[in-house]
């Protein structure tokens, strides 16, 4: 692969990933000249390493730690900190002037610009609302809400207590945002009364409250206003208006003091059955690991306007929120990314002097095939590093981003995903950009490439696995006796290994390469999807016998295939795909519809009945199937084997 970017000596002197690495030489008397020898130092030396970081990144603690590790037997024991305590919001709202901290653009001509004293303000003013409503350290907190800046203050109001967040974004279906909500029984639910998209008013509020209907433990309603000058009227007296919550006399929130790994978040992914896996991620742990990857691996500081378009289900938005802590400029966008132009990101970005732009591969791929071309359109002269993940980045979008774009920009794809709520290969100021290739691995991160027998291979594709602890492995599973659920998850690959679902290659130079998923689960636009949560609207439907559901690496991402088995008399003709589509769209989300429906006469089984979507999902790939003889009935793989439907 070839370098189609490379740092000055004065951009690399200047970033702060420099800095870290003369005081690692300085604190320990070493001589690391190079990224790779700091990255081996930091995995080599994991306690050394995140006590560092700690440092350097201004972790405050409350209590100070007891140890930076307690290792434990096993991986999935490992306890990062010990015995320290501090406040994750707190660390968000260390910065309490006038500063922007929010800015927020729409589709339309809105904006509103929120500073740290502002947010501080608004924080402790819905902080102090929750308290007198009765939540506490570990209550549930949820949100069916766009990408408004209310939300991230309801967030951080809500971790000022030590409650749990976790979110949905409201183009999820009443099914789909039930099937996560219910599992956590949640107090107090945040929600807006509409949003716009594609320039059409849609109703939330009608939706939250069928959400509401279905999970009895939420007793307190609180509604963000799209229009403030034009208030809805709410449904009862659970309802309450976010606007109208009483003021505090406070400028600055109190805070709760909770465990390093107290419950932060809760993030929702799926296996291949039953419903939406309940992540729960550590205070401590989230703010740790994310201040290494902004501040080392991102170079933000406190002058820079920080950008990912991300709704509020993805774990992007998550990661976005933590900018705070560095007293960045946070840019919030809420709408179509196409309207009322395909160039709207970029007219927003340049209007607003981003200096760090994150968007997923399919929305470059989809910039690119409209043949817009932001750097002959716009200045973007504050851009330095455009971010990308979700799927992997082609080698021909890193030529459209250096042609099209912006010639002096370090291109950063990076990946990661809902299970670690951060990334496990990222950006890097001071290494060179390879054409096709992620930069560098995390530091910290024992990240390597096993082969099927389990032995560490370089510059050969096999699966993506972590060797040692890292803070930000879930702390476990809501609803997850004994850590089963957890441990089949991550460790039920390789002994002891965290075995991440994703085909890569490390290359000889130390890059990363993603492949896509490795497993059945579903990854479309970077949201991971469980196939159940698929069959459960299909299977509604009285002309469908069964289905099957997989991901189909397509144009740089993955699109969804639809099987299905039809009942007698019945033939899939494009009203049933409509249906079918329409179906899947109402009640669970867009991203679930899938991209093709494909009618076939069976569907490959176990001698138990289950479905075999992993052999359907090698068949479609040209991959061998490992277990042949596990197929109950194998002359059904013929259907699967050279349709036509998928090479277009």
């Amino acid at each position: 692969m070839s370098v189609v970017w490379q740092p000055t000596q004065e951009q690399i002197h200047n970033s702060r990933l420099y800095a870290f690495i003369e005081l690692i030489n300085k604190r320990f008397k070493l001589n690391l000249s190079s990224y790779p020898a700091c990255y081996a130092w930091s995995v080599q030396e994991p306690e050394a390493f995140w006590a560092l970081v700690a440092e350097f990144c201004e972790i405050s603690f409350q209590t100070p730690f007891e140890a930076v590790l307690d290792q434990g037997e096993h991986m999935w024991e490992a306890t990062w900190f010990p015995g320290a305590t501090l406040n994750y919001a707190e660390h968000c709202l260390r910065f309490c002037d006038d500063r922007p901290a929010l800015v927020y653009r729409e589709e339309g001509d809105k904006r509103v610009s929120l500073s740290y004293r502002e947010v501080n303000r608004e924080v402790a003013r819905v902080s102090d609302h929750l308290r007198q409503l009765g939540v506490k350290a570990g209550d549930r907190i949820v949100s069916y809400s766009p990408n408004w800046p209310e939300n991230i203050i309801a967030l951080l109001a809500c971790s000022t207590i030590g409650a749990v967040w976790a979110s949905c974004s409201p183009d999820f279906g009443v099914d789909a945002a039930y099937d996560r909500f219910s599992q956590i029984t949640p107090t107090v639910l945040f929600t807006c009364d509409r949003t716009i998209y594609n320039r059409q008013q849609r109703d939330v509020l009608n939706k939250a409250c069928k959400v509401i209907a279905k999970v009895p433990s939420i007793k307190h309603v609180i509604v963000f206003a799209c229009d403030k000058n034009e208030l809805t009227i709410l449904p009862d007296e659970r309802f309450e208006h976010f606007d109208a919550l009483p003021l505090s006399t406070r400028d600055k929130p109190s805070f709760t003091y909770t465990p390093f790994d107290h419950p932060l978040y809760i993030l929702f992914s799926s296996g291949t059955t039953g419903k939406p896996k309940c992540i729960v991620h550590g205070a401590g742990n989230v703010l740790l690991q994310h201040r290494k990857e902004h501040v080392l691996h991102c170079d933000l500081k406190r002058d820079d306007v920080f950008f990912y378009f991300t709704t509020c289900g993805w774990m992007m938005w998550n990661w976005q929120v933590t900018g705070l802590a560095e007293g960045a400029t946070l840019l919030l966008y809420e709408g179509s990314p196409l309207m009322p132009r395909r160039r709207r990101l970029w007219q927003v970005a340049d209007e607003e002097k981003v200096s760090i732009f994150g968007a997923s591969a399919k929305y470059l791929a989809t910039i690119e095939k409209a043949g817009i071309k932001p750097g002959k359109l716009f200045a973007l002269e504050k851009l330095r590093l455009i971010l990308s993940t979700g799927s992997p980045l082609l080698p021909k979008q890193f030529d459209y981003v250096y042609r099209d774009i912006k010639t002096d920009v370090c291109l950063g794809s990076i990946s990661g995903g809902t299970d670690l709520v951060s990334c496990f290969a990222l950006a890097n100021p001071i290494l060179p950009v390879y054409r096709g290739e992620l930069q560098c691995r995390g530091l910290g991160l024992a990240v390597a490439v096993f082969d099927e027998n389990g032995n560490a291979v370089t510059d050969t594709k096999g699966e993506l696995v972590c060797t040692a602890p890292f803070p930000t492995q879930p702390i476990y599973f809501w609803n997850d006796d004994n850590k089963e659920k957890y441990i089949n998850a991550y460790f039920s690959r390789f002994d002891n290994i965290w075995a991440h679902g994703d085909f890569a290659k490390i290359t000889k130079h130390d890059g990363v390469v993603i492949y896509g998923r490795s497993d059945a689960t579903l990854n479309a636009g970077g949201v991971r999807i469980g196939t159940a949560e698929i069959y459960r609207q299909v299977e509604k439907l009285d002309d469908i016998l069964e289905a099957l559901v997989i991901g189909q690496a397509h144009d740089g991402d993955t699109r969804l295939i639809l099987f299905v088995v039809t009942h007698d008399e019945v033939t899939l003709d494009d009203a049933l795909r409509q249906t079918i589509r329409q179906t899947i769209r109402n009640n669970a989300s867009p991203r679930h519809v899938p991209a093709k429906i494909i009618e076939v006469p069976d569907l490959p089984r176990t001698q138990s009945g289950k479905i075999m979507e992993l052999v359907v999902h090698r068949l479609v790939h040209d991959m061998p199937i490992d277990n042949l003889g596990a197929v109950a009935n194998p002359e059904s793989l013929v259907y699967f084997k050279n349709l036509d439907e998928l090479s277009q």
